[in-house]
């Protein structure tokens, strides 16, 4: 996977700033943009998890991303 340029709970650059709170907040939520592109993703919440999709990216596996991203 490639290195995240847009934050993928707040969608701000990622390397600015300080992002604790979001990487807090992704031990319990989904992303919710694209660390690609930053458009905001189509997120769907399951007992079993979370998939999520950007428009331009496709499918994000929920095994490839981790809080810290």
């Amino acid at each position: 996977m490639q290195d995240a340029i847009w934050c993928d709970r707040c969608g701000t650059p990622a390397d600015t700033g300080r992002h604790a709170d979001c990487v807090a907040a992704r031990t319990f939520e989904p992303p919710r943009y694209c660390t690609r592109c930053r458009r905001r993703m189509t997120v769907q919440v399951l007992p079993a998890g979370w998939s999520a999709r950007c428009v331009e990216h496709g499918v994000v596996d929920p095994s490839t991303v981790s809080a810290d991203d």
